[in-house]
């Protein structure tokens, strides 16, 4: 028997849930609804009210043992990539994120997702675009104000923790996970969520969020 973890309890993670557990799939489900995780746990193997960007989380529900991983948070987009990232680092065989657009399936592809699906793609085609922007970085647009864009790391950091960096002080962006070289050059980046005391190595990509004009301004000093 598979045991398939639900990362989120939206409308569908919920019917995803009900799906396979009346199919007898042994079933672990996570959301931050106390609510929704009263009213799944009395069919699915596991209901656990929690924060899904935390690894320890994760990990302590069983996560890490889950033949599959799905995570159906599409709304949160750092939630979602936080989670995906996660779950990569946890070794799960096959992780699946639902994605609300092109643009955010991309980026989760990015971060480590084996499979992105689209269940709303019709209406999200008409909201996703890339932009080109300034400087040597990839854009992914999120609306008129706000952005998700992967970068060079700037001079002025590099080398530094997250911590010495304070990225978000000095440039006004949030530092969402970090692209690194892996040993042989052949093999894809490795995805972390850096902590403070992660250094930034000058080889680095940064997947960043925030304002269109602030993610302009690191980009350029990138460069």
């Amino acid at each position: 028997m598979k045991r398939i973890g639900i990362i989120g309890a939206g409308r569908f993670g919920y019917s995803l849930a009900e799906s396979l557990a009346s199919h007898g799939a042994e079933v672990i489900l996570i959301d931050q609804d106390r609510e929704k995780i009263q009213t799944l746990s009395e069919f699915v193997t596991k209901a656990i009210e929690g924060d899904v960007t935390n690894i320890r989380t994760l990990q302590d529900a069983g996560f890490n043992e889950c033949d599959v991983v799905v995570i159906a948070i599409g709304s949160n987009l750092e939630g979602s990539i936080m989670a995906t990232v996660h779950c990569k680092k946890l070794e799960v065989p096959l992780v699946v994120a639902k994605a609300n657009s092109d643009v955010h399936g991309e980026i989760l592809k990015r971060v480590g997702a084996d499979k992105v699906i689209y269940p709303n793609r019709d209406c999200a085609k008409n909201l996703s675009r890339t932009l080109l922007s300034k400087g040597n970085v990839d854009l992914f647009a999120i609306s008129d104000d706000f952005n998700i864009a992967e970068i060079d790391v700037p001079d002025s950091i590099k080398n530094k923790t997250l911590s010495e960096a304070n990225v978000r002080k000095l440039y006004g962006v949030t530092v969402l996970c970090v692209r690194r070289l892996a040993a042989d050059p052949e093999d894809p980046r490795t995805v972390i969520v850096p902590t403070a005391d992660d250094m930034i190595l000058p080889e680095d990509k940064l997947l960043v969020f925030g304002p269109v004009k602030k993610i302009d301004a690191i980009a350029q000093d990138a460069q």
